[in-house]
């Protein structure tokens, strides 16, 4: 059996940018992709927490250091510039793995610099 666990994702990053006229994808500062593993033409789903669209589209590497968060192509009519958005990739894993595994986690300030990192989702209290 496999099963589909979060593999990492970036939380609450500000949308930098929006490119209705150019190829489909998320541009993602190459800093927060390295810091969560998420590769370069990677399926990755983005979720606005902002007005509550969700969407999937694919990782493009932007400058390192750049804070840029674009959404681009038919995806840039989900977003605003400014909106907060979740973006997360997933992987599938056997069982034995998943009985172990831990998803990258990254948290960004409103400039999409990093502010910590963790491998666990904080309990939800009632």
């Amino acid at each position: 059996m496999h099963l589909t666990l979060l593999k990492a994702k970036i939380h609450r990053a500000t949308v930098t940018h929006s490119e209705l006229n150019y190829e489909g994808s998320v541009a993602i500062d190459g800093l927060l992709l390295d810091a969560t593993g998420i590769r370069e033409f990677e399926q990755v789903h983005v979720w606005d927490v902002t007005n509550g669209s969700r969407f999937t589209t694919y990782a493009i590497r932007a400058d390192e250091g750049s804070g840029i968060i674009s959404l681009n192509g038919g995806a840039a009519r989900h977003v605003q510039v400014g909106d907060l958005v979740i973006i997360a990739a997933f992987a599938q894993l056997g069982a034995d793995e998943a009985a172990t595994f831990q998803p990258d986690l990254v948290y960004v300030d409103a400039g999409n610099r990093i502010t910590h990192t963790n491998h666990s989702i904080p309990k939800q209290a009632a």
